[in-house]
């Protein structure tokens, strides 16, 4: 059975890694956070003092961090600290899972390459709730060998696993998601408010438009209008899910990239413009679905 060394137990890294602990693999985490660490080794892993430690004997080395910085720095060390790359066997493989921006990804894959190290970027879509389900899905980016090889623990973990391309192709395909996706929640928000200021049911209206033109994911999984969907955070004060925060940081990414490819994307930027503001009212660890309430009349929120 495979040995997984796990970095960064947030509330995603957490519950990827205790469903490889129930696929009976031998797990070995390393957070900042003691408690985290605490909480997978009450399931069953092991843990390890240093990021290193954990990874320099293990099959598959699987990471998921805040940013671009925390990545580079984990993998490349500096002059004072050594980093993955210094330590993991050569028969490894280097899975990312953070969201980051491409040129890290695509930096650590090179340095990776020179060293004879498969590394891979693959980013997840699928939330909280599909971390924990093992439903995720994987986008990933590096080569063909990485990719099959790192089967073994991704189909523990998620449910689908598209190859994009090289490295940092993951992260492109990640962000360009999660643009369309932030679009479509504020264009979701404000039909459905629309319909509520002229007299609709936002329930009827969420039946009505999912099974005709206008129909979309957040209609169909991930209603924004409070009490129209049981079971997302629209109902539950917007707590859980994927906080306005993240949203926020993966549209930054989004920008950076149209900027350094000359790409037009107007509605990317008036998203990230909305959220940005919206966090900036208190909403920064709501879940992203809470801005409908950017459009609900201010005595009715």
């Amino acid at each position: 059975m495979a040995t997984v060394a796990f970095i960064g137990l947030g509330n995603m890294g957490g519950p990827m890694a205790a469903n490889l602990i129930k696929a009976g693999m031998t797990v070995t985490v390393f957070d900042l956070v003691p408690a985290a660490v605490e909480a997978l080794t009450a399931q069953g892993a092991l843990s390890a003092k240093t990021a290193c430690g954990a990874a320099a004997s293990a099959d598959f080395v699987i990471t998921m961090l805040p940013a671009g910085k925390h990545v580079r720095h984990l993998y490349l060390g500096d002059d004072d600290t050594k980093g993955l790359l210094d330590v993991v066997s050569k028969e490894a493989v280097l899975i990312d899972c953070s969201t980051i921006d491409a040129e890290s990804a695509q930096v650590v894959g090179k340095h990776a390459q020179a060293k004879g190290i498969e590394f891979m970027d693959a980013p997840v879509s699928g939330g909280t709730a599909g971390a924990a389900a093992g439903t995720l899905t994987f986008i990933c980016g590096g080569s063909d060998k990485a990719y099959q090889k790192a089967q073994t623990v991704l189909t523990v973990m998620g449910a689908n696993i598209f190859h994009a391309g090289a490295t940092g192709a993951g992260q492109i395909a990640k962000i360009c998601n999660n643009m369309l996706l932030s679009v479509l929640m504020v264009g979701t928000s404000e039909s459905l408010q629309l319909g509520i200021d002229n007299g609709l049911d936002p329930k009827v209206l969420s039946d009505i438009m999912k099974v005709s033109s206008g129909g979309n994911w957040t209609l169909e999984k991930y209603n924004p209008c409070p009490d129209v969907m049981e079971n997302v955070p629209s109902s539950n004060d917007y707590q859980g899910g994927f906080m306005v925060d993240l949203m926020v940081k993966d549209l930054g990414l989004s920008q950076q990239t149209s900027v350094a490819s000359n790409s037009s994307t107007p509605m990317g930027s008036l998203a990230r413009s909305m959220y940005v503001n919206h966090a900036r009212q208190g909403n920064g660890r709501r879940d992203f679905s809470s801005i409908f309430e950017q459009f609900t009349p201010a005595d009715k929120k």
